[in-house]
């Protein structure tokens, strides 16, 4: 009784499927597709967040992504403030992508690697207190400015964590106020 429930359930979620339907053949292959997502564990199924993996590669590549585009807009500014009157458009081009690709890559670096640091931390955190809230970025971003700082001092580390504490603090209310007053 229990099986014909589940299988019941499972067709609920299933829409016919016919690949040919624009070709106008007259074949009758119909598959059924599941219209929802399908996990392989159960336990995958009921956990409403990203894996630890998938915020690796998430904030990593968000912060890599970030921190070029602030880095070559810096670097744009340095390359047009470091032409010089007698210069060509060529050594002007030069100059300018130099500066940009410098300092974007400069900058994407660190971001992607304060990007690599809160992901791990932060999914260290959620695997150890087995609950997803608030408390855990904010830690595991006052964590991630701790130990992005740690090797210039103990009060610069300080400095740090207390900063990365606080934004990510915002951001997360933030993210909580846009979702209760902004309909999407």
């Amino acid at each position: 009784m229990e099986n014909q429930r589940i299988s019941q359930n499972d067709n609920d979620n299933r829409r016919l499927y016919n690949p040919y339907q624009d070709l106008r053949i007259p074949v009758q292959n119909l598959y059924q597709l599941p219209t929802s997502p399908e996990f392989l564990f159960q336990e995958e199924a009921v956990a409403q967040r990203r894996s630890w993996g998938e915020n690796l590669t998430y904030y990593t590549g968000i912060g890599y992504l970030s921190g070029s585009i602030a880095g070559a807009s810096k670097g744009l500014v340095a390359g047009v403030k470091a032409s010089e009157p007698g210069d060509t458009v060529k050594l002007r081009i030069n100059r300018i992508l130099n500066a940009s690709g410098h300092t974007g890559r400069k900058f994407g670096n660190r971001a992607g690697v304060i990007g690599l640091m809160y992901a791990g931390l932060e999914s260290g955190i959620v695997a150890v207190r087995d609950t997803d809230d608030v408390v855990n970025s904010v830690v595991a971003g006052l964590g991630t400015g701790v130990l992005y700082r740690a090797a210039a001092g103990v009060r610069s580390a300080a400095v740090a964590g207390a900063i990365g504490g606080v934004v990510v603090g915002a951001a997360v209310t933030a993210k909580q106020l846009l979702k209760r007053y902004v309909p999407i």
